[in-house]
């Protein structure tokens, strides 16, 4: 089975990323297992260093294989890499770990281990996850990642940027050297945060790439329990987010309900049809977030809405679509990672200098950094 309309990642349920409460293991068993209008589900292996993918092969257990379509994401060493804090684990790639001549042998054991931690022995989709500069240019990169796929592990391969924003010219630049390896790409993107992942959609469009959304919520506010004066948990990420920004979304969603309430949406209905709408985009996957408090929505709720979205019959007008674009307008506000033109020296491994080629890159597709991807000082 390819991506369907809609999928459910293991981020969701606040046990392996930090957002909201963390569910307890039947609970989120439940909301993990595919079926129910959601019949795709994605995992990473770094999340919770493997635990992640131990709970959702719990979540399958019983399953038909060909009734679900699994995504896989491999790419942060954890087995031979140390962390380093917030950063998390080293990429794969990190020449202090291994050179060009030892990808092929990590990506097979990183996959076979992740297949066996969820009970399976083939992803329908296996990522590249959150690559550093190494990860989206190297031949020998891809080149292994094929090898999976004749192994009989995964039948389509992609990629998925991340975690911060950016990294615009870098998928492109992937796309264009890879493009006939590459059949998905997971971005971020959504009413609230169109910038500037829609830059990309051009170029997976004419490489065949199809897209899956992620962080289509906008950190929860689409779930319409996110509310001025809420109380983030201590290690919740979203307090990494700027101040005000709970208020400055909720004034902007509200400008936005009436477009919902014509077709009879609700907000995540409305959040998810916009981006399905985009060129090139085939599934989303939003965050389904336990909140804490007594306004809190039940997360098996969140996750009914967004299972009806396949038997919707509503669509949005072009004037909708971009009424919805014009309201949440993000450019320029915040600093990207990737391909920068705000970063000097050595690559880190999530900014790197823009280069020659890919300053050619971006002339081809008529993006000027310094308009287009740069933080507005203003």
């Amino acid at each position: 089975m390819d991506p369907t309309t809609s999928a459910i990642g293991t981020w969701s349920g606040g046990r392996f990323m930090h957002f909201g409460e963390p569910l307890e293991d039947d609970r989120l068993a439940a909301l993990l297992r595919p079926g129910d209008g959601i019949d795709t589900v994605i995992t990473a292996d770094v999340y919770g260093t493997g635990d992640a993918d131990r709970e959702l092969g719990r979540a399958l257990g019983g399953l038909d294989r060909d009734s679900y379509c699994l995504v896989g994401a491999i790419g942060h060493d954890f087995y031979e890499g140390t962390r380093q804090g917030a950063k998390g684990f080293p990429r794969f790639t990190d020449p202090e770990l291994r050179g060009e001549d030892g990808y092929a042998a990590y990506l097979r054991m990183a996959t076979e281990r992740s297949l066996e931690r969820c009970g399976v022995e083939h992803f329908d989709l296996l990522m590249l996850h959150n690559p550093d500069t190494i990860g989206y240019r190297s031949p020998a990169v891809w080149e292994a990642m094929e090898e999976l796929r004749s192994a009989g592990l995964t039948r389509l391969l992609g990629v998925a940027p991340g975690p911060a924003n950016g990294f615009t010219l870098d998928i492109i630049d992937c796309f264009e050297r890879f493009g006939s390896s590459i059949d998905w790409a997971m971005i971020i993107l959504g009413p609230l945060e169109p910038w500037p992942g829609q830059l990309v959609l051009p170029a997976a469009e004419r490489e065949g790439v199809q897209i899956i959304t992620r962080v289509v919520d906008y950190g929860g506010m689409f779930h319409d329990d996110v509310l001025p004066g809420h109380e983030f948990p201590e290690y919740d990420h979203r307090r990494f987010r700027p101040a005000g920004w709970v208020e400055a979304g909720r004034e902007k969603l509200e400008r936005m309900r009436p477009l919902a309430e014509r077709h009879g949406l609700t907000m995540l209905q409305l959040a998810s049809l916009w981006c399905l709408a985009q060129p090139g985009v085939g599934c989303v996957a939003p965050t389904l977030i336990q909140e804490g408090g007594p306004e809190a929505r039940p997360v098996e709720e969140k996750r009914a809405e967004l299972a009806a979205l396949a038997g919707l019959a509503a669509s949005l007008s072009e004037q909708e679509l971009a009424e919805i674009r014009a309201i949440g307008d993000n450019s320029g506000s915040m600093a990207l990672k990737g391909a920068s033109l705000e970063h000097e020296g050595s690559p880190l491994p999530d900014r790197w200098v823009i280069g020659p080629e890919l300053r050619a890159l971006a002339e081809r597709w008529s993006i000027d950094p310094e308009r287009d991807l740069m933080l507005d000082a203003g």
